[in-house]
């Protein structure tokens, strides 16, 4: 395909994501009016209109949401076929954007370590995501692919390697008073201090059920889209959080925390890599779902 027409697809895209000319433009690195005019020279090359247009952006027409569609396929089957050449030419380089839930972040490095071992020329980004903002940014082509919930909330069209279940533990200080108990039901956190992530976040809504489940009312004193806050607030007292198994790994091994396993009927969660439904995938996203399927065998 034409080059300037992949650049045109490409600011499309990113104005259908940022529905906002100057932060698709800025996303671009290009001027606004450079935008707008690329816009206006894809409608007239497709010969319908894409864009509402007042005084701001005001959506897409009927055309553009079926030429946004094609426009993800084109530019992604175009991303890929240059990655596929490069890998050939240099081997497998390049660079890897991961979106990953907050309490999947403790353990990442299990996946991301071994994979940088076998591919020292492949740079990995990290960035911390909520569900809905992995499948909304691998949509986008903001993300090369996530590690999120698999089946507690729909996916769509996704391919997924599930990674571990996620079992919940309370984690406290050391000197709290239900330290040295081996197991505690959820119903034991009625009248606990509690500071959980906040509501976007799919582990809170997980929790929210649990606690729902053994009919607790969900009133948290405190709310952090961020992990470490609530490590640290515990770690400061009063308080208390519900972690999985691999933050509780993390934290509960310095000496003033703890963490002790929760007893419920809702079962743990499937954590899993996602990546977007098209094939073939990259060859550093296919090398990816490789080392996730070595992870869940071992």
């Amino acid at each position: 395909m034409n080059p300037i027409m992949l650049d045109r697809l490409e600011m499309f895209i990113a104005l259908a994501t940022e529905r906002h000319f100057g932060r698709a433009a800025e996303r671009c690195g290009v001027t606004q009016p450079s935008l707008s005019a690329a816009i206006k020279q894809l409608e007239g090359e497709l010969g319908v209109q894409l864009v509402w247009r007042g005084s701001r952006f005001e959506g897409l027409t009927p055309e553009g949401a079926r030429v946004l569609d094609w426009a993800r396929r084109i530019v992604g089957d175009a991303r890929t076929l240059r990655e596929e050449m490069r890998a050939a030419r240099h081997g497998l380089s390049g660079n890897l954007r991961l979106g990953v839930v907050p309490t999947a972040l403790p353990m990442i490095a299990q996946l991301t370590g071994p994979y940088l071992r076998r591919h020292p020329n492949v740079k990995i980004e990290i960035l911390s995501r909520s569900s809905i903002e992995i499948l909304h940014e691998i949509d986008n082509l903001q993300l090369d692919a996530g590690v999120s919930y698999l089946d507690n909330e729909p996916l769509g069209r996704v391919v997924t390697e599930p990674l571990y279940s996620e079992k919940y533990l309370l984690l406290m200080r050391t000197d709290h008073a239900l330290a040295t108990r081996t197991a505690l039901d959820w119903a034991e956190l009625a009248a606990l201090p509690l500071c959980l992530l906040t509501q976007d976040m799919q582990n809170r809504r997980i929790i929210n059920n649990e606690l729902a489940r053994a009919e607790v009312p969900v009133a948290p004193q405190l709310e952090s889209n961020s992990v470490v806050a609530l490590v640290a607030h515990v770690q400061a007292g009063p308080w208390v959080s519900v972690v999985n198994a691999h933050t509780a790994a993390l934290f509960a091994a310095t000496p003033d925390l703890c963490a002790v396993p929760l007893q419920g009927e809702g079962g743990a969660k499937q954590v899993g890599l996602i990546a977007p439904w098209r094939e073939p995938h990259t060859p550093v996203l296919a090398a990816l779902l490789a080392e996730a399927r070595r992870f869940s065998l071992g």
